[in-house]
């Protein structure tokens, strides 16, 4: 890794013109400034050009449009786009402190890292059942205690909402094979089966809003539930005890209401 890396950071988008104009208002305060941006609109109706528009002056920003075909495959996309040494990918809906990039950069020369991911964070700004969703989603009892994090159990799997990687590491693994439930997971194993270095780093943390309600947020849990199951068919024995934590919080926090 070169001293003063080009970072590309990609983000996939659908239907989230008011997101991605806060994601991208925080990305103009990075301290660490050699970067770009790709917005990829994943065939949406309520497109945002023109939030991308706005930026055009602030950020080195591109944006596509193309059919909609799912996160994974917008990713997909956005690498073959990137002209950056390192992919950095998004979801749309997370606001990123001014200190990220800094902290990425630091910590990819000192470590060696061929990919990473970040943890997230409720942001000051978010609602009530924001913060609780957040809290359930990273506590020890729920996905916060299977993610790896050095405290915690089982190996550190890179998420898509917070993560990146070399050039190389795309060069030679390819990109996204499943688009959507579980596809972020399916990679980071593929990621690390290839023998690349792989880590968490804890100060590259992302404000991410996840749902709003706690009606989307038990539809989220069904969702991982599937994607599980989809991970499975691409690496047997990844559906394990622990992976039952999540829903068993949302129906004792339901049952104790």
């Amino acid at each position: 890794m070169n001293a003063q890396p080009y970072f590309s950071i990609i983000i996939p988008v659908y239907n989230r013109p008011q997101e991605v104009r806060e994601l991208l208002q925080s990305l103009t305060a990075q301290e660490y400034r050699n970067f770009e941006v790709l917005v990829v609109e994943d065939g949406s109706s309520l497109g945002c050009e023109e939030e991308v528009k706005a930026f055009e002056k602030s950020l080195s920003i591109r944006y596509f449009y193309k059919p909609n075909t799912g996160q994974g495959f917008s990713r997909n996309f956005g690498f073959e786009k990137a002209r950056g040494d390192f992919f950095i990918i998004f979801d749309s809906d997370c606001i990123i402190p001014s200190h990220y990039l800094s902290v990425v950069h630091k910590a990819l020369r000192q470590q060696g890292l061929d990919a990473y991911g970040g943890p997230d964070a409720a942001h000051r700004s978010f609602t009530p059942t924001q913060k609780a969703i957040s809290y359930a989603m990273t506590g020890l009892f729920t996905t916060g205690g299977i993610r790896g994090r050095k405290k915690h159990a089982g190996t550190f799997h890179p998420r898509s909402f917070n993560m990146g990687l070399k050039r190389e590491v795309y060069d030679q693994v390819g990109g996204f094979i499943i688009t959507r439930k579980g596809e972020d997971i399916e990679y980071s194993l593929r990621i690390i089966k290839a023998g690349f270095k792989v880590g968490l780093l804890d100060e590259a943390f992302v404000y991410h809003k996840r749902r709003t309600s706690f009606g989307q947020f038990w539809k989220q849990l069904v969702f991982f539930g599937t994607a599980r199951v989809n991970i499975n068919r691409y690496h047997p024995g990844e559906i394990k005890v622990v992976h039952l934590f999540p829903v068993l919080f949302f129906l004792g926090w339901v049952c104790l209401l």
